[in-house]
Formats: C-alpha cells, sequence, structure tokens
C-alpha cells in the first residue's frame, strides 16, 4: 500500500522545498473519526458481512488521504489521477451508504471535504449540492426521518463550502505574500540599478576630468609652476564635488543643474584643450528638465574629452515655452554626413539617457554631424509630467557602466 503520509523534509531543507503533498494535509486526517461508529458497527458485528463493511472502510481512509494530499498540492491536484481516485473514493461513499446507512452517512461530509479540496472551479457548487441531495434522499429511504435528513444533507453541504472557502482564502494569502515579496525584490533591483546608473554619470565624467587636469598639470609644470598648481587646485575640488556628488547620489536626492553642468563642461574642454563655445537662450527650465538636460551635457562632453580629438565643441540650448532642443557638436573625427535610416546611439550612458528622455516625453539622438564631427541633440517639453520624470530620477531601467563609444562615434 502507497504511503499515506507526505516526505518530511531533512535536516537544513526548507519545508517548502521538499517534495509531496504540503504539512497542512494532515488537517484532513482528524476529520476521519466521524467513521468511529461504522467501524464500531463492524467490530461488534452488528453489520451484514462485517467483512466485507471492513475492507469499505479500509479502502474509503485510503482513498480520503490520498484525495486530501493530492488536493493542497497543486501540482498534482491538476492530475487526471485525482479526479480518479476522487471517483473511486465517491463510489465507495455511496457503496457504504446505500448499503447500510444510519452513522454509515457520516462518510459523505468527508467526500464533501475531499471534493471542497480538490475540485476548485465552477462544477464544485454543482457536485456539492448533488451530494446533499443524495445523502438526504440516501437518509430519507433508510429511516424515515425528516430532521435527520436535513442535518445530514447540511452537514455534507457546508462540510464542502467551508473547506473550499478556507483554502481559496488561504491560496489568496499566499499570492498576496508571493506578490509582495516579488514588489520588494523589483524595488531593490531598480534601487541598484539606479545607484548603477548615477555612479557611471558621476564617475564617468569626473574621472575624465581628473584625468585630463592632471595630464595639463604634468605638461604645464616645468613651464609654469603657478598654472600647473592651478590644475592641481582643479583636481581637488572636482575630487571634493566628486564626493559630494557620491554621498547624495547613495541617499538618492541628488538634483542636477544644466547652469552646473555647462560651468563644469567649460572647465573639463578647456582642460582638455578643446575650445568651449556656449549658447543659451529662452525661458527658464524646471528643475527636472534641467536635471535631465544636465546629465547630456555631462555624458556628451565626457564622450568628447575622452574620444573625440576636437579642438572646438559648441554647445547650444535653445527653449520655447513649450520645448526645449540642446545641441552639442564637436570637430572631431566623426565621419561626414551620410545617409542612414536612424541615428545610432552609441555607449551604455547615451542608452540610458534615451530611456529618461523618453519617459519624460522627449528623445535624444546622435550621430555625425552635419559637416564634420559628432552631434547629439536631445529633445525635451519645457513642462513635462512631474511623476514620469520624478520617477525617472529615482528608479532605473538601464545598468550603468563606463561609456566606450569608437572615437569616428563618440565625436
Amino acid at each position: 500500500m502507497p504511503s499515506l503520509l507526505p516526505k518530511l523534509p531533512s535536516r537544513g531543507e526548507k519545508a517548502c522545498e521538499s517534495p509531496g503533498p504540503p504539512a497542512n494535509g494532515y488537517t484532513f486526517l482528524p476529520w476521519l473519526l466521524m467513521g468511529t461508529g461504522a467501524a464500531l458497527d463492524v467490530a461488534k458485528g452488528k453489520v451484514e458481512y462485517p467483512w466485507l463493511g471492513g475492507l469499505g472502510i479500509l479502502a474509503f481512509v485510503v482513498l480520503y488521504a490520498n484525495v486530501a494530499f493530492r488536493a493542497l498540492d497543486k501540482q498534482r491536484r491538476e492530475e487526471r489521477a485525482t479526479l480518479v481516485l476522487l471517483g473511486a473514493l465517491a463510489a465507495v461513499t455511496y457503496a457504504l451508504g446505500l448499503g447500510y446507512g444510519g452513522v454509515w452517512l457520516l462518510f459523505f461530509p468527508l467526500l464533501s471535504l475531499t471534493c471542497g479540496a480538490a475540485v476548485r472551479d465552477k462544477r464544485l457548487g454543482y457536485v456539492i449540492l448533488v451530494l446533499a441531495v443524495s445523502v438526504g434522499a440516501i437518509s430519507g429511504l433508510r429511516t424515515g426521518d425528516p430532521w435527520s435528513n436535513m442535518t445530514i444533507a447540511y452537514g455534507t453541504f457546508m462540510s464542502g463550502m467551508v473547506i473550499a472557502a478556507l483554502l481559496s482564502l488561504s491560496d489568496t494569502i499566499r499570492e498576496l505574500r508571493d506578490t509582495r515579496q516579488e514588489l520588494a525584490r523589483t524595488a531593490v533591483e531598480k534601487e541598484r540599478l539606479r545607484f548603477s546608473r548615477d555612479l557611471h554619470d558621476l564617475l564617468g565624467h569626473t574621472l575624465s576630468v581628473i584625468v585630463v587636469k592632471s595630464e595639463a598639470a604634468r605638461r604645464i609644470a616645468r613651464r609654469d609652476l603657478d598654472a600647473a598648481l592651478g590644475q592641481v587646485a582643479d583636481i581637488e575640488s572636482v575630487g571634493r564635488q566628486a564626493l559630494t556628488e557620491i554621498r547624495e547620489a547613495v541617499t538618492g536626492y541628488r538634483e542636477g543643474s544644466l547652469a552646473t553642468e555647462l560651468d563644469r563642461a567649460r572647465s573639463a574642454l578647456s582642460a582638455a584643450e578643446v575650445e568651449p563655445v556656449v549658447r543659451q537662450s529662452g525661458p527658464p527650465l524646471p528643475a527636472q528638465a534641467e536635471a535631465l538636460l544636465g546629465w547630456v551635457v555631462r555624458e556628451a562632453v565626457t564622450n568628447v574629452v575622452r574620444h573625440s580629438a576636437a579642438s572646438r565643441c559648441e554647445i547650444v540650448v535653445d527653449g520655447s515655452p513649450e520645448r526645449v532642443t540642446l545641441k552639442i557638436t564637436d570637430n572631431g573625427k566623426g565621419a561626414p554626413a551620410a545617409p542612414a535610416p536612424a541615428p545610432r546611439i552609441g555607449g551604455t550612458g547615451l542608452k540610458g539617457l534615451t530611456e529618461r528622455l523618453a519617459a519624460a516625453g522627449g528623445s535624444l539622438t546622435a550621430g555625425p554631424a552635419p559637416r564634420t564631427g559628432f552631434q547629439v541633440t536631445a529633445e525635451l517639453p519645457v513642462d513635462p509630467q512631474d511623476s514620469a520624470l520624478d520617477a525617472e530620477l529615482t528608479t532605473t531601467t538601464q545598468a550603468g557602466r563606463p561609456t566606450e563609444v569608437p572615437a569616428a562615434q563618440a565625436g
């Protein structure tokens, strides 16, 4: 005879990872005490063919336990074997009820329990109603007591419906718990990605500026010590500012500023011996729009300093009451303009910025400049949806890493 009990987890093994039916399947077993009266009838020889009644009780117990445990395991519950066992259990129950009556009819509430656990669709109501009517009719045929008919029918109906309601509630609670865990995991993942992207945007630019200024200080140290010391002082200032920004990035409250990024861009370009040309027009911008455009300036200027070998970089901010456009163009080693179906976005940083601007209703394109070099163009509504921007500034969909793009495209 197959084992009626689920396999217990070994030492150190989590119960939820143990194969077999879940532990709460045991809660069905105490209800088998309802069959004690039938077992006593067999033991005392009060029924015809006691051996047949004993075999019936044994068959009921085996089928009941197997169906109950399988019903509480979703994968096994949906197997065809579960319905076959449930049908066999129903056949044994009807045979015992029709053959003996009396206390043997108490097997019908137990059958209703297993039906409430194993049948989880619209058929359940009809199944339990049929069981209740059947046991009432059988009781009437055997005893002729209307009150007894109503009592056993009501008990059979309530047994199935109550266990079905409890299991449905349990499944809902389990799904809610799983959903909560998934939401928590997603929130942690988004925060990790946000921090990764912010570190890329912060350190990629800052370290590039430090390297450029260090090279400048080394070149001019022999002929102009004061100018070299000025570059060293700038390196110290940039490093201190980077530490502040990293602390703000960790807390998640960092706000960018377009004016600040334009000033840093001038300093970084000048240190790299690239002539900066900055022009800005239009009305003042909202803080969120400035933050996004500031990231674009930072990323594009970093690429110019690291990859372009340009001698001139032009940054133009052209705003109107409805929309603002930012263009960053250099005369570096970008290929001349050529027909292309769509501009190619270069490194990971530009891809992340494309997603940020798209979430705020804007766009970002990058590719060869009209004459020579490389051009990055960002467009953004002047009054974007605050909710979309706030969400974009605190969460992320793209993990950051130092941007690496070919020199011919980085510009």
